[in-house]
């Protein structure tokens, strides 16, 4: 929403956004990669260490929004922000620390038939 839309469109919803509208936009594609960081590597399952991190960078933009706005006096935003913040810190931990994510073709499963098999599909590639 914030990537794409008008300014004077998302202006009618977030009054801040006509003031700053390189700010809303570098918001919005900070917001969509995040999202995408988080979903993608872990249903891919390639490079899933990207997951917890692009979690953890979810939470700190939506730290900097609650400050945001309570700079701006719109306290009734915090909470929600907080929310998801909280939300994105539960995200990185579990997959930092709780259940991390193997990757695709992660030796360290150290099943010597699964390598074996991985090394014969990779061998036609």
């Amino acid at each position: 929403m914030k990537a794409t839309q008008p300014i004077e469109k998302l202006a009618t919803q977030l009054p801040w956004a006509a003031q700053v509208p390189a700010l809303v936009r570098f918001i919005g594609i900070s917001e969509l990669l995040g999202a995408t960081g988080v979903l993608l590597p872990a249903l891919l399952r390639i490079k899933p260490i990207i997951t917890p991190l692009a979690a953890s960078g979810l939470a700190l933009i939506m730290l900097l929004a609650s400050v945001f706005h309570l700079f701006r006096g719109e306290v009734s935003n915090v909470p929600m922000t907080i929310i998801l913040g909280l939300i994105a810190l539960f995200v990185a931990w579990g997959r930092f620390k709780k259940r991390p994510i193997k990757g695709r073709y992660s030796i360290a499963n150290n099943n010597p038939e699964e390598v074996r098999r991985l090394a014969k599909v990779d061998s036609f590639i």
